[in-house]
């Protein structure tokens, strides 16, 4: 390789906001002079997304996305370089860096599994090939490297989580961290580092803040790493991860690492080595298992997406399976602003308005509610998942192939060979808001009821109704539809117990421990769940 004065390679970073075990700096940071450290605010993000017209990225997203490129630009000056941020398209944005450096030597960047990312690296490709610049990429999002699979090719992948864990956890390794370079290539001189767009720029509204947020954590890096060792060493909390992880009000309850995984501020293969080195020292038990079981459900449905690629947009899923879905937009309004009239359902999805973030227990009971209690079209709640949580619909930990697969397995369409799998959305929230408390939070307006009463307002006499002030129907809704199996959870108190019995002593019954549930969707065997 002849040197050339200055041998210039641009770092596209997408879902990769991080400096750590990051192999396009470290590959960059070996074959160049200059390094260009870039991010792109794609303007096709902020726009309408496939069937109902939500733009991809929501407000909390947003926000996050932000903190963490802000994150990251200030690391890389303490490193001596910089963040470039642009707004464009990123192969235009790419195009014309090229043009303005006059010599670049290559792009480097992470593949991505979806399509739309896909799509961003073939446009990338084509410039540079144009203008006769080498693209190297690297793969770097999952836990377990692509090449180090224990399958001849992705066509042969598990369709059962369990056997493909057990088939990687005996014949795979994760692989080394990659370490963070002490100072990086310097940017070339000139380069304008360009201005974090706010959200009106992008024609968003900026989020409130809500204090009652399980996530009030923000962007970043330095953030991910702090709240791992908060959670791992300071507090010991990974220890009981697997007792606490169904919980609903509060921080610690479970790793809330997903947001930044999802964009790639803290690394898979950090989690799992420092969850070694914590097993090592402190103890290893179910629960620091449990993390990293989880971090394989991840994996899973990331090479799912690659396996299956669109056809985990399609209404008939991965099994091509009919099912006579419906599109009533009121149903679908009042699911998605929490008016069901079902209160745990309502408090989960008011949770994830407010603050973008929902519980895994919460995620998988309104999915099953919307699929099976309404009997809507899954693709409307992973839509509107993906627009708040990433917020990906509100989410704000929004994983393109977790968010679809998770749906997909919801709806009974997915890569899971069980039938029927429906939950019972008043022995749910009994079982894991045994007190009402969680409802409470977030349906303020049935705060008059105590106890577990609260679950099924319908239920109460109207002395009791008015004295909570709730009028059904006026202030809060009777229920959008009753399911059957609901009624066997309905005044089962002991009798003259008043109605906080049941709270104080838990649930009925313990929730059975989910083996092989993997972190987002858990269903048991059970048809009464």
């Amino acid at each position: 390789m002849h040197m050339s004065t200055s041998r210039t390679i641009i770092c596209l970073l997408r879902n990769d906001l991080r400096l750590h075990d990051n192999e396009v700096f470290h590959w960059a940071q070996r074959n160049a002079e200059y390094i260009v450290p870039l991010y792109c605010f794609d303007p096709r993000h902020y726009l309408g997304s496939y069937n109902y017209n939500l733009p991809k990225t929501g407000p909390f997203r947003l926000r996050f996305l932000q903190e963490s490129v802000r994150d990251l630009r200030n690391t890389l000056l303490k490193k001596g370089s910089t963040l470039l941020v642009r707004r464009g398209k990123p192969e235009d944005v790419v195009a014309d860096l090229i043009k303005q450096l006059g010599s670049v030597s290559a792009v480097a960047l992470h593949e991505e599994v979806a399509s739309e990312e896909r799509d961003v690296e073939k446009g990338v490709k084509d410039i540079c090939a144009q203008m006769k610049v080498k693209v190297h990429t690297c793969w770097g999002s999952t836990l377990y490297h692509r090449d180090d699979l224990p399958f001849p090719h992705i066509a042969r992948l598990p369709d059962v989580y369990t056997q493909f864990r057990k088939a990687v956890e005996t014949q795979s390794r994760v692989r080394p961290l990659i370490p963070a370079p002490e100072q990086l290539r310097p940017v070339p001189p000139g380069l304008e580092e360009g201005a974090i767009p706010t959200a009106e720029d992008l024609g968003q509204k900026e989020p409130l803040s809500d204090p009652r947020s399980a996530f009030p954590c923000s962007g970043g890096e330095s953030q991910a790493l702090a709240r791992l060792k908060h959670y791992f060493w300071d507090t010991d909390a990974v220890a009981k991860y697997k007792e606490t992880r169904n919980g609903l009000i509060g921080v610690d309850y479970s790793t809330k690492f997903a947001p930044w995984l999802a964009m790639g501020c803290i690394s898979p293969r950090y989690i799992y080595h420092q969850i070694n080195q914590y097993e090592r020292e402190r103890t290893a038990n179910q629960s620091t298992y449990w993390v990293i079981f989880e971090l394989l459900w991840r994996d899973y449905f990331k090479f799912v997406g690659v396996k299956y690629g669109n056809r985990m947009f399609h209404i008939k899923g991965l099994q091509d399976k009919s099912v006579p879905w419906k599109m009533d937009m009121k149903l679908f309004s009042a699911w998605k602003e929490g008016r069901t009239g079902v209160p745990f359902v309502d408090a989960n999805m008011r949770e994830l308005a407010m603050t973008g973030f929902m519980s895994n227990r919460g995620r998988q009971n309104v999915a099953s509610f919307l699929t099976k209690d309404l009997g809507l079209d899954w693709r409307m709640g992973a839509e509107w998942f993906e627009y708040l949580l990433m917020l990906n619909f509100m989410l704000v930990d929004h994983d393109v192939c977790s968010n679809y697969g998770n749906w997909l397995y919801s709806a009974g369409i997915g890569n899971d060979p069980r039938e029927n799998r429906k939950f019972n959305m008043i022995k749910q929230g009994l079982d894991y808001d045994s007190n009402g408390d969680y409802v409470r939070q977030w349906v303020p307006e049935l705060q008059g009821i105590r106890g577990a009463d609260v679950h099924t307002p319908w239920t109460l006499s109207s002395a009791a109704l008015s004295h909570a002030q709730v009028s059904l129907g006026e202030t809060y809704p009777t229920p959008i539809v009753m399911a059957p199996e609901w009624s066997r959870h309905v005044n089962k108190k002991p009798s003259g117990a008043g109605p906080s019995a049941r709270g104080k002593k838990g649930p009925s019954h313990t929730p059975k421990q989910h083996r092989d549930r993997g972190i987002d969707f858990y269903f048991s065997k059970s048809k009464n769940l």
